[in-house]
């Protein structure tokens, strides 16, 4: 281990030990409670507002769909995360990681709505679309440009670069290990790939990851209920597994029960991001009649990403066995996995999964970094400089060693979240008031719309104007 991912590791262990792990459960129990168990109240509305005809088209209006919105955030959240991130935290913590990592999902959705209704209640209109997230909720909400602009540095730093670096190190690790390709040869191709979509906008980004990601993850979903299906007798061993090595008395003595923790923690919120601050990006450019309907929608991304994928992949890998102490490497720990349920062919699936799946990532977290470049000061310069920056990491993480490359993905997201966590606290009341407002006109029947009047404080509200709004929404 190098000096450097040394110093990042041990960093990493006082961040994700003590003060992470208390950050991320305690608030999401706290706004769960707060907005009475949203996220299991409103499930069935969840799936209401996504498919819904006046959320499923952004044609001749500033925005992108709300289903478009939802595909972005979805670009990012599904892919190295649930493959590759739920074998290293098996790996690294056991079983148990999968009890925790339902944990931070459950209660991480509800901090996914908080996020993702203020993304969209603070969203500033532009020519032809909108922009918001967490740096415009903590200038407009908190009054704190500088909190916004620290932000959206780490927010660049984090998802256009580093987590950039894993995505195109998941797919190297697979590709060389499966077809022995040259790492310097998938980077050329990455690297193409990638330039020809983030010059295209955000419309092409959106374009391309509504088509890909809903195909790959019904396909990989398919295949890994068809897996559990075949070895169904024996889910309710590896479900009583999952939880004696989440609580068990063996763990805790050996120090396993921490090791399960954190990994679970770790590994699920780089999987589904609730309460980092990413998919806000994504929400706050949906055309909705209310932002509470892109709260719920994001945080049925959550469910569909850990509860679902991660579930899934998990399950696979601990019914196969060899995870523990072996040297593959995240991807490759899957790809075995599958291979030995349902033969050599099941291995070069993952590998082309994985192509697409991170690809897909790398587009969504190259927009959030584009959004946030734009908060900071609109420079064609910049944004210029900003891709090649991208097109520069991603070269990096295909040949980077996989344990730099998750530190450094670590070390980066525990900073984001804490930030935007401060934020998504102080602002709850705004979010909290948007829920109680969406829920009187459901209950009326109506198909909600909101207006900034509802609210006490409209300070930093740029849209939302009842005449405005009207005009925006015939």
């Amino acid at each position: 281990m190098s000096f450097i991912e040394s110093v990042i590791g041990e960093i990493n262990n006082v961040l994700w030990s003590y003060v992470l792990i208390v950050a991320l459960i305690g608030l999401g129990l706290w706004f769960t409670i707060k907005t009475k168990f949203v996220q299991f109240r409103y499930l069935p509305e969840m799936f209401r507002v996504l498919f819904d005809k006046r959320t499923m088209s952004a044609k001749g209006k500033k925005g992108t769909s709300s289903f478009q919105a939802f595909a972005i955030s979805a670009a990012s959240r599904v892919g190295t995360g649930n493959l590759a991130g739920v074998a290293s935290a098996i790996a690294l913590g056991g079983p148990g990681a999968i009890f925790w990592m339902w944990i931070i999902a459950l209660l991480g959705s509800a901090t996914a709505f908080v996020e993702s209704t203020l993304a969209q209640v603070y969203k500033v209109p532009e020519k032809n679309q909108y922009r918001g997230g967490p740096a415009y909720y903590m200038e407009k909400g908190l009054n704190k440009r500088w909190l916004g602009i620290v932000f959206a540095i780490t927010i660049t730093f984090t998802y256009g670069l580093v987590f950039n670096a894993v995505q195109s190190n998941t797919i190297s690790l697979a590709f060389n290990s499966q077809f022995d390709f040259g790492k310097p040869y998938m980077a050329v191709i990455l690297v193409a790939l990638t330039a020809m979509v983030i010059f295209g906008g955000l419309k092409s980004i959106a374009n391309v990851t509504q088509f890909i990601v809903p195909i790959m993850a019904i396909l990989y979903i398919l295949i890994a209920v068809y897996v559990l299906i075949v070895n169904i007798t024996a889910v309710p061993d590896l479900i009583s597994l999952i939880f004696a090595n989440a609580f068990g008395i063996r763990e805790v003595a050996g120090g396993g029960f921490g090791a399960a923790i954190m990994m679970g923690i770790k590994r699920g919120l780089f999987s589904n991001e609730a309460g980092m601050g990413s998919a806000p990006n994504a929400a706050a450019t949906a055309e909705v009649t209310h932002p509470a309907k892109q709260g719920l929608i994001q945080s049925l991304g959550v469910f569909f990403d850990t509860i679902l994928i991660c579930s899934a992949t998990g399950f696979i890998l601990i019914s196969a066995g060899g995870y523990e102490g072996s040297k593959l490497d995240g991807i490759q720990l899957t790809q075995n996995a599958f291979e030995f349920h349902i033969g050599d062919w099941a291995s070069i699936f993952i590998s082309v999964a994985i192509f697409l799946f991170a690809y897909s990532s790398i587009l969504g977290n190259y927009y959030y970094g584009e959004n946030n470049i734009g908060y900071i000061r609109e420079s064609k310069v910049g944004l210029f400089i900003y891709r090649l920056a991208v097109l520069g990491m991603v070269v990096f993480g295909t040949i980077a060693s996989f344990d730099l490359v998750w530190a450094l993905a670590d070390l980066s997201m525990a900073i984001m979240a804490l930030i935007n966590l401060y934020a998504i606290t102080k602002l709850f009341k705004i979010a909290n008031r948007v829920l109680q407002d969406y829920n009187r006109q459901r209950k009326e029947g109506k198909d909600p719309v909101f207006y900034r009047d509802v609210l006490d404080n409209q300070d930093g509200i740029e849209f939302w104007d009842r005449e405005e709004s009207d005009h925006e929404r015939d």
